[in-house]
Parts: structure tokens; sequence; C-alpha cells
């Protein structure tokens, strides 16, 4: 096809906009930040007390966790997403048998997570009453 047989034919039809995938990447985003931090946790235990909490099943714990949550990022688009980030957050929060700054790490994530899942009702709400942008004619 031409430029000049485009130009008669108008403007081509957008694709459909998706209104969830944006905060798709916002939990997928999420998901690799928390992955970071809760490797540096590693850091801590091996350095704290010299080493006295530096034990296999932590190390383990720690680094399943954080490879799970890299993984999970990939995974976003999947019916079962959710469940499995609220999963993954409460294992970080219960990092608190790990060491006590892997469950403060917990705590600050599960405060973004509920702020994900309040936008994520305020998405829905939007989509359902027609408001978003993407939905305007």
């Amino acid at each position: 096809m031409t430029d000049d047989t485009a130009a008669r034919e108008g403007p081509t039809p957008a694709a459909p906009v998706d209104p969830w995938k944006g905060l798709r990447g916002i939990m997928a985003g999420t998901l690799v930040l928390e992955a970071i931090v809760i490797g540096l946790v590693l850091t801590v235990i091996a350095r704290i007390d010299g080493g006295a909490h530096f034990q296999p099943w932590k190390v383990w714990y720690v680094s399943l966790l954080a490879v799970a949550m890299v993984v999970a990022a990939g995974l976003q688009r999947r019916p079962w997403a959710i469940p499995l980030n609220l999963t993954l957050a409460g294992l970080a929060v219960a990092g608190w048998a790990v060491h006590w700054s892997m469950g403060v790490c917990g705590l600050m994530f599960a405060v973004v997570w509920a702020y994900i899942f309040y936008l994520r009702g305020d998405v829905a709400r939007r989509v359902e009453a027609g408001q978003l942008p993407s939905q305007q004619a």
C-alpha cells in the first residue's frame, strides 16, 4: 500500500487499549525491586553479630524468595498472578524468622502492595463506569 492509498483510506483503527497493562507493569516492577531488597538482606545477616545469623537455611530462604519474585514479575499476565504476589509478600513478612531486618522490609513492601491494590480497585471502578480515556469515543 502506498502513502497515497493510505491517505485516501483514512486512519487505521487503533488497537483496543488494555487498561490493566500499566498496573501489571507496576506490579512487575515492584516485584523486581522487592527481590533486590530481599536479596540485600543476605549482606545484612552476614555482617550482623559477626555472621552469627548466617545459616544455610536462611541463605536458601532468602535466595529462593528473591528468585521467585523475579520469576513472578514475568508472570503478571496470568490469572493467578495476584494470589502469587500476595503469597510472596507474605513470605517476605514471614522472613522475620530469618532476621528482623527482612521482616521490616517485608512490612514496607506490604504497604506498597496495599496501595497497589487500592489503585487496582480504583481502576476497576473506572473501567466499570466507562471513565477511562481509552473508553471514550
